[in-house]
């Protein structure tokens, strides 16, 4: 009781399975379902002005902020449900807690990336250090496969190929533009020069 949220608790008094065990609070929820949030120092339910960013609170529409009820981060007896993180583990081990380790399934999928987590210089070849994940068929004696994720941003030959035909397109587009427009300008100043001399001559004509 009248611990906060984010703070270290001893969890000795759950049980002899959990001595040496110490929790971080992490949230919770009241008895009527509000809660908890951080920076609230009460321990009790208020209404609070909230907008998009907030905790509790999620905006249907841009800019829109509503009065919602939310439990303050102080815990006490009204309190029904209560979030922790392990911080430091006990003597025992808690079966389907801690006892097992989910390997990391989804590794990095941009090739940038790849090469910070696995620290590879611009040589080496990305493809070979993508994390692969492995599948068994739904169907009975299926064997097991791997799968990869597509890598993004993979500089291939493929896509250098790719974007030198395109700067040749918009090479070929300028001069072609280039061209239309001096032969744009030659015509306008054929049609002005053609003017001039018919007004010339149309002046000439009035003088006689």
């Amino acid at each position: 009781m009248e611990k906060r949220m984010a703070q270290e608790v001893s969890a000795d008094s759950l049980g002899d399975e959990w001595k040496g065990y110490v929790f971080r609070i992490t949230g919770g929820n009241d008895k009527q379902g509000f809660p908890m949030k951080q920076g609230v120092l009460l321990p009790h339910r208020v209404r609070l002005l909230l907008a998009d960013g907030h905790s509790c609170y999620r905006a249907r529409r841009d800019g829109e902020r509503k009065r919602k009820s939310v439990r303050g981060c102080i815990v006490n007896s009204d309190i029904a449900v209560l979030s922790v993180v392990i911080v430091k583990q006990g003597d025992n081990e808690i079966p389907g807690l801690t006892d097992t380790v989910l390997p990391k399934r989804l590794g990095p999928k941009r090739a940038t990336k790849i090469r910070r987590f696995f620290n590879l210089s611009k040589d080496d070849d990305v493809r070979k250090f993508v994390i692969r994940r492995e599948v068994t068929g739904k169907a009975e004696g299926a064997k097991p496969y791997t799968k990869a994720p597509k890598i993004q941003r993979l500089v291939t030959p493929m896509r250098l190929q790719r974007r030198r035909h395109l700067r040749s397109l918009q090479k070929r587009r300028t001069l072609a533009q280039k061209e239309t427009i001096s032969e744009y300008h030659a015509l306008v100043h054929k049609r002005a020069a053609e003017k001039k001399e018919h007004n010339a001559a149309v002046k000439a004509a009035h003088k006689k």
